[in-house]
């Protein structure tokens, strides 16, 4: 650790982020105090995780307790109509560092276990809403009533703060930080069901995303249910009524895909609704104080970059506590990356790279085709499991052949409004 200045920590948020975060401090043998009143949603955004998380996992010696609740995700299907389907398995993974398989977790039972690793490596805990102050325009401060929560406190403040609040964004509330957002308006709703039927071809626990007449959905197999959600612009979603049953019921019963999978569906789960998908502060930390995981920033769940993305923040700022600027740009370089790499799924390039790729596949076979195939595969793989999200080659490659891939398929004809 070089910077010996630091000697106290609190964490405000005990989610994915500040957990992860505080466990990895803990394990550096840094006194660490976690602020949160306990209280969490029964659904949460975010089930879907990526082949990154699992190292992460790993470090935190968590892999074992996380696969016996969750499911296991050999790979992602994207529907694109009713009689065009794209299969893609994880095991293009293999031969690179990544692991071959992801997860499909219960958050809320997935958070409970981050939390107690946190426990377990001695992270110290104060079950209360924290309050915070801003002091001479650039500091925040805990108030005294929070700090006088934690008696091995002394009466002092720690020394570095880190909101890890999630889309509470306390610090950015409290600062008046604005933010930037993506381009777009869109809502989700979502919920767990049973009955909803499955494909035979497709191995379990195998994720649909698919396209729709506006906007997007996801089946996310889970042990004991089905996650279904839908995605699409706020003022389409309000044609389906007034409240978030009646818009997801509706849009499930409008789409011919959803509709037909889901004719004998039953509805085990409230129904949670989430905006603002592409929202990240313009400033994330400050003297004595930082940003991480979801406070910071969130991409769109379109490839379900997000778990991994706050898990990373926290790891990033665990080695960055003596450069803060480092941590924050490294994590708009992420973000920045995610967004780039979305956008080539939401604009339809991937899909006609693919579409045409696999046309001059068969009418050009041979072992040059079989190796370019491979090739982008893995180098697409590599880049939407989180391993190089980042790599300025891999976005050269998606750029230099989007432009050809139009001469055969129209993009366009492939977007997710």
């Amino acid at each position: 650790m070089k910077n010996h200045s630091i000697k106290t920590i609190g964490v405000i948020g005990s989610g994915p982020s500040g957990s992860t975060f505080a466990s990895f401090l803990a394990k550096k043998g840094m006194d660490v105090t976690m602020f949160d009143d306990g209280r969490k949603p029964d659904l949460i955004v975010g089930e879907s995780l990526i082949p990154a998380i699992v190292p992460v996992l790993r470090k935190l010696d968590l892999e074992d307790r996380v696969a016996a609740i969750c499911q296991y995700k050999p790979g992602v299907s994207f529907t694109l109509s009713a009689d065009d389907q794209i299969d893609f398995s994880f095991t293009s993974l293999t031969g690179t560092p990544m692991p071959t398989y992801a997860y499909n977790s219960p958050r809320p039972a997935l958070d409970r276990l981050l939390e107690t690793r946190a426990d377990e490596l001695g992270v110290k805990r104060v079950k209360v809403r924290a309050k915070v102050e801003r002091l001479n325009g650039e500091q925040i401060r805990l108030s005294e009533e929070t700090v006088a929560q934690a008696p091995w406190l002394k009466g002092k403040h720690p020394d570095l703060l880190v909101d890890a609040t999630g889309r509470n964004r306390l610090f950015a509330r409290t600062m008046d930080i604005p933010a930037e957002t993506g381009p777009r308006k869109d809502v989700a709703y979502f919920a767990h069901y049973e009955g909803f039927t499955t494909q035979p071809h497709l191995p379990e626990g195998q994720v649909i995303i698919g396209r729709m007449e506006n906007g997007w959905c996801w089946r996310i197999p889970l042990r004991d249910s089905l996650s279904v959600g839908v995605v699409l612009n706020k003022d389409d979603a309000a044609k389906f009524g007034n409240t978030a049953e009646e818009r997801l019921e509706g849009i499930i019963n409008h789409d011919p895909l959803l509709s037909a999978a889901g004719k004998n569906r039953k509805r085990v789960t409230e129904i949670a609704t989430y905006t603002n998908y592409q929202l990240v502060s313009t400033r994330g930390h400050g003297p004595g104080w930082v940003m991480s995981g979801d406070a910071f920033g969130f991409v769109d769940p379109m490839l379900s970059p997000g778990m991994w993305l706050a898990l990373r923040s926290a790891e990033l700022l665990s080695e960055n506590l003596d450069n803060l600027a480092a941590y924050e740009n490294e994590m708009r370089k992420l973000i920045k990356a995610w967004m780039a790499l979305i956008e080539f799924f939401y604009d339809g390039r991937i899909f006609a790279m693919y579409k045409t790729g696999m046309f001059f596949e068969k009418k050009f076979p041979g072992k040059i085709s079989d190796a370019m195939h491979h090739f982008f595969n893995t180098k697409i793989a590599c880049m939407a499991a989180g391993a190089t999200t980042t790599s300025r080659f891999g976005h050269g490659l998606l750029q230099l052949f989007s432009g050809p891939a139009s001469w055969k398929t129209n993009p366009a004809t492939l977007a997710i409004r």
